[in-house]
């Protein structure tokens, strides 16, 4: 029921190794642009629906912006060794050649916005705590637009690009960069994307000045914009950014580097938290590491994941376990596993209870809607959900009161024209529900309009069925919840399946 986004890079971009991946249960694909041009990312893109196509597995596309991210240019791309106590000089000069004494790096600001004492983090693979690819600086002092730096502990930078990490200072730096915008305005409009991930999300008019900026492009008016909380910045304007996103990715990575280590559980609970009251899916990073090098995560890290899903997350992201990680496909199909288990003893009884009260009353037609069919399913044991719905919102509402079944989500496409042509709009709200727990999408025939007559709804009752009977989710003598329009009347009604 939890779903798991993919970072697919090198090591899990042919059709063979996507197509695995969705087997074992990837149904969002990341496109990371901190690295990679354009022609690299529509390569594996098209790679994706060829894999989508061969193993009929829904997949939804989600465009990662680099923003704000300060980076160490190295351009000859040899490895450089740093050793602990000695002095290294971070200029804005990128013309300069990386070494042991010297770093370039892409921002001018760095000697206005620091101070002598601050910690700056340089590595990269820098947030997964791995210690000798990342290292620590201490500023000493001002010279100029240089930053003279005390080096913290021993480490080799190896590879092209380092990203740099200062510790709770504020960056002035645009959140959505000319270089995202072009990506987005190319690459994104050209490949209709579902989710746009912004990095480092600080304020909630960064999230209004993506979502302006979308509604510019033709069907991205559509793409939902997931805020990545990635610092202490972002942390302090989090209830805010909430109302104006469409979901949340906790980047604990980044997050553990700008607050202390032992405060990065609490936030993720209480974000957790807050996005499942709202009703908007909450993505967790960072929780297998060390699978990048091992086929088997670490006892912490399992647990990690088991209290992820205990927390009420919607999806797990993966990052660079499935881009440059040894076992993606493997990767994907433990982290499931351990969701699966987890998802055993959620505890869907205290949480109904919960959301209800925070939602208190009266609730609005719609919310008492979703609850009741939520409350019906859980009564009479029913196997399955199924919900008519063409904005989606219907579904994800239901999906808000974390059934302990699966929510079948028949999305009735809807026509809509704009004078010039005729267009159906569906495929978006369907993809889009495949990063909600336990949201299932189908597309229905768009001949079925969802507020018809009882003939039409009772065929493409008995698609979805037979869509719930073939993937294993619906047996005979089953109970199913059916929750739909009727003329203006939503209903929610019972059926129990002949064998």
């Amino acid at each position: 029921m939890t779903k798991i986004v993919g970072t697919l890079g090198p090591k899990s971009r042919t059709v063979e190794v996507i197509s695995a991946c969705l087997r074992v249960g990837m149904s969002v694909a990341r496109f990371d642009f901190s690295w990679g041009d354009v022609d690299y990312h529509q390569e594996t893109l098209e790679n994706l629906k060829m894999a989508i196509k061969s193993t009929k597995k829904l997949c939804a596309v989600m465009l990662d912006t680099v923003g704000p991210e300060l980076q160490v240019v190295n351009k000859s791309e040899h490895a450089i060794s740093l050793e602990a106590d000695a002095f290294v000089v971070l200029t804005p000069d990128q013309e300069q050649e990386a070494s042991s004494k010297l770093l370039p790096i892409n921002f001018s600001g760095l000697s206005k916005a620091v101070k002598p004492g601050d910690t700056i983090f340089i590595g990269q693979y820098l947030f997964t705590g791995s210690e000798t690819t990342s290292v620590w600086l201490e500023v000493a002092e001002l010279k100029g637009d240089d930053v003279v730096c005390v080096i913290k502990n021993t480490a080799t930078l190896a590879g092209s690009l380092f990203t740099l990490h200062i510790s709770q200072i504020h960056i002035d730096l645009p959140t959505l960069s000319d270089a995202d915008k072009e990506v987005i305005s190319t690459w994104g409009v050209r490949n209709k994307i579902d989710f746009l991930s912004l990095s480092y999300t600080r304020h909630a008019e960064d999230v209004r000045h993506a979502r302006e900026f979308l509604s510019k492009l033709g069907d991205l008016n559509q793409t939902q914009i997931f805020a990545k909380i990635e610092n202490i910045e972002g942390l302090t304007h989090f209830d805010e950014i909430l109302l104006e996103a469409d979901g949340i990715i906790l980047s604990r990575g980044n997050l553990g580097i700008d607050l202390p280590p032992e405060k990065v559980f609490l936030f993720q609970k209480a974000a957790v938290y807050k996005c499942n009251m709202a009703g908007k899916p909450a993505v967790i990073t960072r929780v297998v590491d060390s699978m990048t090098d091992n086929l088997r995560p670490t006892r912490a890290e399992a647990t990690d994941v088991a209290n992820a899903v205990l927390d009420g997350s919607d999806a797990i992201l993966l990052g660079a376990e499935t881009l440059r990680g040894l076992y993606p496909v493997e990767t994907i199909s433990i982290v499931g596993k351990i969701c699966a288990e987890a998802e055993k003893v959620f505890n869907q009884d205290l949480y109904f209870k919960k959301t209800v009260k925070y939602v208190g009353e009266p609730m609005t037609h719609l919310e008492s809607i979703a609850s009741s069919a939520v409350r019906a399913a859980i009564k009479v044991k029913a196997s399955v959900i199924i919900c008519f719905t063409s904005s989606g919102r219907a579904a994800r509402l239901i999906a808000k009161y974390r059934p302990n079944m699966p929510v079948l989500s028949v999305v009735i496409p809807r026509l809509k024209t704009n004078q010039l042509r005729w267009s159906f709009t569906g495929a978006f709200e369907a993809r889009q529900s495949l990063i909600v727990r336990g949201l299932f999408p189908m597309l229905a025939d768009p001949r079925h309009p969802a507020e018809s007559t009882s003939a039409t709804n009772e065929s493409v009752l008995k698609v979805a069925l037979d869509h719930g009977k073939a993937s294993g989710v619906i047996k005979s003598h089953d109970r199913v919840v059916v929750c739909q329009k009727v003329g203006d009347a939503s209903v929610v009604k019972i059926i129990e399946l002949e064998d």
